[in-house]
């Protein structure tokens, strides 16, 4: 099940920086169908954008907007029963980074697909980002990266595992792949902001193993707190919006996003023949035709005078 409220938001410009908060909170939500409507007008009317899941397990999204409306929102999700200890990551944009205000009802918050999976009766332990370097750099430890493969691609802590996942549903059939025998070893697990460990970790005890970790706040709360002289984070973190990814200090990187393929683009991919902005990259050049590419390109258009109407009508 997947319902959908899709607001297109038309948002005045400001000298402001906006606000970007990632969000997650686990917590057994009886009635979250009703907690659509209401949610979806207040972010509409404070001139929010981005993404808010809504499930029996909890919330999750990402939105963006003015300090004033992004404080509203999440004044307004800690009054929800259960939802008083929701907590977020805060992070800048030059302009606003979503289109549109997505408020949807789900099965899941973040989609496994493991029945009897939840992270409220049994989780790995939580370790500060302060702590992290200590337990990744151990030799016994072994350090994996939950996120799928294009995020993995741009960014990672160094020495850790890539399971090779192109969605999260797949995850568990990789821990069954991948030799980890011995169920005593410690395990070290990372996502971006925190919420596919806490399932992860939570699958994995559920399969016996003993000493599972996961990094509390993931990678953006590591970028956040951690210095960077001292980091062990090699590349950018990928995130799910128009800013593609950032780096240390949640600053934005270089990458920008693949409108083709929607993969993240580098710098010296970005330099291939190969690349067209809006109509390919080197990772879907060889799968997609030159009919294909030709469509993109007028999407592409298309978004460009998009952009160039807002700018006039003096809107984000």
């Amino acid at each position: 099940m997947t319902t959908n409220t899709n607001i297109a938001d038309r948002t005045p410009a400001t000298n402001q920086p906006v606000v970007v908060a990632a969000l997650y909170h686990f917590a057994r939500l009886e009635e979250h169908e009703a907690l659509q409507a209401p949610l979806a007008k207040l972010c509409c009317t404070s001139g929010v954008r981005g993404t808010l899941l809504l499930a029996h397990e909890g919330v999750n999204g990402t939105i963006a907007g003015s300090r004033k409306a992004i404080d509203a929102v999440l004044a307004h999700l800690r009054a929800i029963p259960g939802l008083s200890a929701l907590e977020h990551k805060e992070s800048s944009a030059h302009r606003m980074p979503f289109r549109r205000m997505k408020v949807r009802l789900k099965q899941e918050i973040v989609t496994m697909g493991v029945p009897d999976i939840d992270p409220l009766e049994d989780v790995g332990a939580y370790v500060d980002p302060k702590d992290w370097n200590a337990l990744i750099s151990d030799p016994e430890t072994v350090v994996i990266d939950t996120r799928n493969d294009y995020e993995v691609g741009i960014g990672t802590f160094k020495g850790a595992v890539n399971p090779e996942t192109s969605t999260f549903r797949q995850f568990p059939e990789w821990v069954e792949t991948a030799g980890l025998d011995d169920k005593t070893k410690p395990i070290a697990m990372f996502c971006t902001g925190g919420i596919r460990c806490e399932k992860a970790t939570a699958f994995m005890r559920a399969q016996g193993f003993e000493n599972v970790y996961h990094l509390k706040g993931g990678i953006l709360k590591y970028l956040e707190e951690v210095d960077e002289r001292e980091s062990l984070w090699e590349g950018s973190c990928f995130v799910f919006d128009e800013r593609v990814a950032v780096t240390h200090g949640l600053r934005e990187s270089d990458e920008i996003l693949c409108r083709a393929c929607r993969n993240p683009v580098t710098p010296e991919e970005q330099a291939s023949p190969l690349f067209e902005e809006g109509a390919s990259c080197p990772h879907c050049y060889h799968t997609r035709s030159d009919k294909d590419r030709e469509r993109f390109r007028a999407r592409h258009r298309q978004m460009l005078a998009a952009r160039a109407a807002d700018a006039a009508n003096g809107e984000t």
